[in-house]
């Protein structure tokens, strides 16, 4: 399955769908902010990160107002089906690979996977 979570109002989303040229790919394209991801959808993706953590994201503007921090799965996991900014974006989902986030690295290694 090739899929993309991602939020539509995000220019770095959308920079990194025309640079890795998704919808001429055939991709799934699910906005988080308008179809929220499901507890189904995020345990798919914590199994092939590893961690809730690992799709976390600490940047989000709420992340700061958050106390306590959270420390656990559980707690990651929480708040990202509650939140939708909490997950880190975009999530790209190709030949059985996941690459999350959009660090220069990220987007490379998803580049030469979808090819």
């Amino acid at each position: 399955m090739n899929k993309i979570y991602y939020l539509s109002t995000c220019s770095t989303c959308a920079r990194i769908i025309d640079e890795l040229k998704l919808k001429q790919k055939k991709f799934i394209f699910q906005d988080i902010k308008t179809e929220p991801i499901t507890k189904g959808q995020l345990e798919e993706m914590k199994s092939m990160s590893g961690s809730y953590e690992a799709l976390f994201s600490r940047v989000a503007l709420k992340y700061k107002t958050l106390n306590p921090k959270p420390s656990t799965e559980a707690e990651y996991k929480k708040l990202i089906l509650e939140e939708y900014t909490f997950l880190k974006r975009p999530v790209i989902f190709t030949e059985g690979k996941v690459f999350i986030g959009n660090t220069k690295g990220n987007i490379q290694a998803a580049k030469e996977a979808i090819g």
